[in-house]
């Protein structure tokens, strides 16, 4: 049974930080991509932050320079720190793989989601 745990979703006043971090648990015997999206109301998921399993990341244009996405293998697990956080920011935050290898074999997986809400 894998799943993607998240934590470190909260509110926040614009201009301040936050950490999310995502660990895969369950028999894993490796995980590829691992990532951020996020989804407002009524709006479209989006992708913020995804990282290769040798550390090469990728950002969406509207986070480059704020947010950093890093990931330690030894742990299954994905941060995404969040800086100078601006209201559009505000969502939900869903971690991401695209390939989790276990003995019931290799799928995508989603985490359920940790609210982000930034004040102005």
């Amino acid at each position: 049974q894998v799943q993607l745990v998240e934590s470190g979703g909260g509110l926040v006043q614009a201009g301040g930080s936050l950490r999310l971090s995502c660990a895969a648990s369950g028999i894993i015997i490796a995980v590829n991509k691992m990532g951020w999206y996020r989804q407002a109301p009524g709006k479209q998921r989006d992708l913020v932050a995804m990282i290769t399993h040798d550390g090469i990341p990728t950002y969406a244009d509207s986070v480059k320079g704020r947010f950093t996405i890093s990931r330690d293998n030894d742990k299954n697990t994905v941060y995404l720190q969040m800086d100078s956080l601006k209201p559009e920011d505000t969502a939900v935050y869903y971690c991401h793989s695209d390939h989790i290898w276990s003995r019931a074999g290799t799928r995508p997986y989603w985490g359920q989601g940790t609210q982000v809400t930034v004040s102005g």
